[in-house]
């Protein structure tokens, strides 16, 4: 095997592992909403249980790709695939981060009856748990469509995320013995926005990969 070939299974290892990451990333979103819909404190212990082992990936990851830089020392379109990955799999983790947070306001809640049934909550969840998925494959297919589909799913939980806030807002002073819940919601509705903007972050990287210049698709 030459070096050449020998430094493309090694960038190939890298796409795997961050892959990975996300495939962990998502499971963890997925759970943290299946916990606050169900109410169920164990799954959302586990969450946050499971957050270490995402940690402890996304340091291998940036070890490995530290290694290939010092080892290898790539030029161009390289270069950029290696740090693309380290900022890719810095977005991912953070995900993660609020998935756990996510699953705190799970436990602050407890066993209390919801104030009203969830609705847009959830549909702001499947549309942030959409985006990390487009990004992830726009990042292995190198595919601008699939990163701009992200950045147009943006637009619709960033209008939720207002209609959500207000409503819950709005309850407050309706239902003074219930606000630390209506606090807790919004800030679930919070972390999924934070979770939206993230998965923007990564479908920006991925226009810099395929184009080698820096995007805003928020604009």
């Amino acid at each position: 095997m030459t070096v050449r070939e020998r430094f493309q299974v090694d960038l190939n290892k890298l796409r795997e592992m961050l892959l990975e990451l996300g495939k962990m990333t998502e499971t963890a979103i997925e759970s943290s909403m299946t916990a606050l819909l169900e109410k169920d404190i164990e799954k959302a212990l586990h969450v946050i249980e499971n957050d270490n082992r995402i940690d402890k990936l996304e340091e291998e990851i940036n070890d490995f790709a530290i290694l290939l830089i010092a080892k290898q020392s790539p030029v161009a379109v390289d270069l950029r695939r290696i740090m693309v990955a380290l900022k890719i799999a810095a977005d991912i983790e953070r995900m993660a981060d609020h998935a756990v947070n996510i699953a705190k306001s799970v436990i602050r809640i407890g066993a209390e009856s919801l104030i009203k049934p969830l609705e847009d909550i959830p549909k702001m969840h499947c549309l942030a748990l959409e985006m990390l998925r487009e990004s992830l494959k726009a990042y292995n297919e190198q595919d601008l469509i699939h990163a701009k589909k992200v950045s147009e799913i943006d637009d619709k939980v960033d209008e939720m995320y207002g209609t959500i806030t207000s409503e819950l807002l709005s309850m407050m002073p309706h239902h003074p013995e219930q606000i630390a819940q209506i606090t807790q919601l919004a800030f679930v509705a919070r972390y999924l926005e934070r979770i939206a903007d993230h998965a923007t972050n990564i479908s920006e990287n991925i226009f810099f990969l395929v184009k080698g210049q820096h995007y805003d698709l928020n604009e």
